[in-house]
């Protein structure tokens, strides 16, 4: 089910209203029966996958938990592991490896006889399984307690609003609060209301009209010229920006509405100084969670290395990282580029600290946050392009200094109208953001409604990220 959709405004509008009917000791089985009929509304018998490593996992929490003997401990912890990766490597990167297989075997003068299969990737998959990882490894690392209450456990991984594209939650932030009592708060349910009003905004008013331009450029490069190439990164940037943070607005004040808070994801990324500083703006839930479960671990046991050890596991972190986002090479240098400019950031570290001081914050911080932006907007064409072919052509173009084009080839039918509008949005997003939470709130969430029901009419798109 679309946050973006008729169905989800009556799913919420019901769903809300019944919880807060429901008395507190049947409200767990409402949201787990809510959240399963919102995951099925995509394909209803992956919900099955879902069952699965929710029994394998419950299970095996209790296990680490009760067991005394460290290596039956983590015994149960590798079982919990091998089926989230299990069910991952499956569904979302049996094919990449069997298509580099192909290729190895080709060009050592064989044939590849392992069959392809013809499955879809279950929406969100990489989301819930990196969930319901963290509470294995929080239990055998004594954290947390294990859950008894399966019905809870079960919703602690298909709670609806980030089912599907995060925040990817910890144990320790979101399971006691399904035990709490929640009771109806207006100010908190305007401010649930308001953070979702924001988020569809971002998504539909500014995401979806971007994206009119750059699927335009994008799909046809080879008519496209540096400027409008240009324009299409600059306004990607913005366009996946908004699409997932809008998103996760979403999902926080659709939970915030009935008293459940979701951690932030998103802090201004754009403002970084630096592609360390942006990586910890970014997706906040996704960048937190490969620190504490890869990057530090990793740090540890090779701490005899020094700092050799802190770049190794910077490039694997975000080797794999680049992996979550999809299976496929570009993705996999999509995060090694930006594990190669955290490295450089690394090494630089003192040197630039130095640098700053010698020039004046109001020239070195706007420059540093100028190369940033351009630094991610760049890497993010491996991102978009999708293939080698098309980034090559991308790249090639954008430095070709080719300047004359034909804006109504390239923004679509109506032409410069729809280039002007892309500008105007970011602009009002701006404004937006930032008079939120001031006096002139009520006056921009009418503006900001009344733009979402005018441009919901011409445009409508799934969100980027359900895709991993």
């Amino acid at each position: 089910m679309l946050f973006n959709s008729v169905e989800f405004l009556v799913f919420f509008v019901a769903t809300t209203v019944l919880f807060f009917l429901f008395p507190h000791r049947f409200r767990w089985f409402l949201l787990l029966f809510a959240s399963c009929v919102f995951y099925m509304f995509f394909k209803p018998v992956y919900i099955l996958i879902l069952a699965f490593t929710i029994a394998i996992d419950y299970y095996a929490g209790l296990k680490i938990e009760s067991a005394i003997d460290p290596r039956v401990r983590k015994h149960y912890l590798v079982l919990s592991l091998i089926a989230n990766i299990g069910i991952l490597a499956v569904f979302k990167y049996y094919n990449f490896l069997n298509d580099n297989i192909t290729g190895l075997a080709g060009l050592m003068g064989f044939k590849n006889h392992i069959p392809y299969l013809n499955i879809l990737l279950p929406l969100g998959l990489s989301f819930h399984t990196f969930q319901a990882m963290s509470y294995t490894i929080e239990v055998y690392r004594g954290n947390h307690k294990a859950e008894r209450h399966f019905g809870i456990y079960a919703l602690y991984v298909m709670f609806y609003p980030q089912l599907v594209a995060g925040p990817i939650e910890r144990p320790q932030n979101i399971l006691y609060q399904f035990h709490e009592k929640k009771y109806f708060d207006y100010d908190r349910v305007l401010a649930g209301l308001r953070m979702m009003l924001l988020g569809f905004f971002k998504k539909i008013v500014i995401a979806d009209r971007l994206g009119v331009y750059v699927d335009n450029v994008y799909g046809d490069v080879q008519h496209a010229n540096s400027v409008s190439m240009l324009i299409a990164l600059f306004f990607f940037a913005f366009q996946i920006y908004c699409d997932f943070s809008g998103y996760s607005d979403i999902a926080i004040g659709a939970a915030k509405v009935m008293g459940y808070d979701l951690m932030k994801n998103f802090d201004r990324p754009f403002m970084s100084r630096s592609v360390t500083e942006f990586w910890r703006r970014w997706h906040i839930s996704l960048s937190s969670w490969f620190n504490d479960y890869l990057f530090t671990p990793i740090v540890v046991a090779k701490r005899d290395w020094g700092k050799w050890a802190v770049l190794f596991s910077l490039l694997i972190t975000f080797l794999l990282s680049g992996l979550w986002h999809g299976a496929g090479w570009p993705f996999l240098i999509y995060g090694f580029v930006h594990g190669a400019a955290v490295s450089y950031e690394f090494l630089t570290k003192k040197t630039r600290v130095r640098l700053s001081k010698k020039i004046p914050g109001l020239l070195y911080n706007p420059i540093s946050q100028l190369l940033t932006f351009s630094f991610v907007c760049l890497a993010l064409v491996f991102f978009r392009a999708g293939t080698f072919s098309k980034t090559k052509l991308v790249f090639k173009t954008l430095f070709s200094f080719h300047f004359s084009f034909n804006l109504t080839q390239l923004c679509a039918e109506k032409g410069p109208l729809n280039l002007l509008l892309s500008f105007l949005v970011i602009f009002s997003f701006y404004f937006i953001n930032k008079l939120y939470k001031s006096r002139l709130t009520f006056a921009f969430s009418i503006i900001a409604f009344f733009s979402i029901i005018i441009l919901s009419k011409d445009v409508s798109r799934t969100f980027i990220y359900f895709q991993f």
